[in-house]
């Protein structure tokens, strides 16, 4: 047993890590996923990358959570092209591939008043030593890394 506990530090040390590599964003903060929100100012100052998640609320059926393949597809606020759509009220999407995303609500009228945006997915995970300026740590993954090297220091003990 007591060589099994150095094995299982490692595993909660790399649980942790994966943990603190990613972040989920509320897509609107408190507002969510509605008409009268600037979301290309939302989405402006955060740094998005592969393991990231986008979290969007909104009323069932009121809105679309659509992702567009291209640029001029955003431009023109058309779903042709559309890579996914949700009108659940609660849409999460993770963020797996690199480059531009493009969002947008299909409902009319509400894309050409505002509810899209596009952002761009780094290719790094959150939480890497490229990120390390501005550190994005969930409080859980924190917290969580915090036990895991009490855990070590016990399991070294015994």
């Amino acid at each position: 047993m007591a060589n099994a506990l150095p094995l299982v530090a490692l595993l909660v040390i790399a649980g942790c890590a994966a943990l603190a590599s990613a972040t989920t964003y509320t897509v609107g903060d408190s507002q969510g996923w509605t008409t009268g929100v600037d979301y290309t100012s939302w989405a402006s100052g955060k740094s998005f990358a592969v393991g990231d998640k986008l979290v969007f609320r909104y009323v069932t059926k009121a809105h679309t959570v659509t992702e567009v393949s291209s640029k001029s597809a955003y431009d023109a606020c058309s779903a042709n092209g559309e890579v996914s759509d949700d009108d659940s009220g609660s849409t999460t999407v993770s963020l797996t591939t690199p480059g531009t995303h493009y969002y947008i609500c299909n409902i009319p009228g509400h894309c050409a008043s505002g509810m899209k945006f596009a952002i761009t997915v780094s290719a790094t995970p959150s939480g890497s030593a490229a990120s390390a300026a501005a550190p994005r740590v969930p409080a859980a993954a924190a917290a969580a890394s915090v036990v895991a090297a009490a855990a070590i220091k016990l399991a070294l003990r015994l």
